[in-house]
C-alpha cells in the first residue's frame, strides 16, 4: 500500500476528523467532581435495592459473600447501563446551559 493511500485514510491526531474535513468543537470532559458525583447517584441507589432484593436470599451468608454478589452485579450495571446515561444527561443539560448563555 503506498504512503498517500494510508494519509487520505488515517484521522487527524488533533481533531479526530478526516484530514480536508472541519474540526468540530472538542468536547469537554466533566471534571473530576463531577464525575465522582454521577458515580455516586448510581452507586448508592444500585447498592441499596440491592441490598432489600438480595436480604430474602442471603441472611444465612457470611457478609462477604453477600458482598461479593452484590458488588459482581452493581458494579457492571453501574459502569456500562448508569453511569453513561447519567453523563450523557449531565453534557445535554450543560450543552444546553451553554447554548442559553452565547445566545
Amino acid at each position: 500500500m503506498s504512503d498517500t493511500a494510508t494519509d487520505t485514510t488515517a484521522l487527524d491526531e488533533t481533531s479526530s476528523t478526516a484530514p480536508g474535513m472541519p474540526a468540530s468543537s472538542p468536547v469537554a470532559q466533566p471534571s473530576v467532581h463531577v464525575r465522582a458525583v454521577v458515580t455516586w447517584l448510581a452507586i448508592f441507589p444500585l447498592v441499596s435495592v440491592g441490598m432489600l432484593a438480595l436480604a430474602p436470599f442471603s441472611d444465612s451468608w457470611h457478609p462477604v459473600l453477600r458482598a461479593l454478589v452484590l458488588t459482581a452485579v452493581v458494579v457492571p450495571l453501574a459502569v456500562y447501563v448508569v453511569v453513561p446515561r447519567l453523563l450523557g444527561a449531565y453534557g445535554a443539560i450543560h450543552r444546553r446551559a451553554a447554548r442559553r448563555v452565547r445566545s
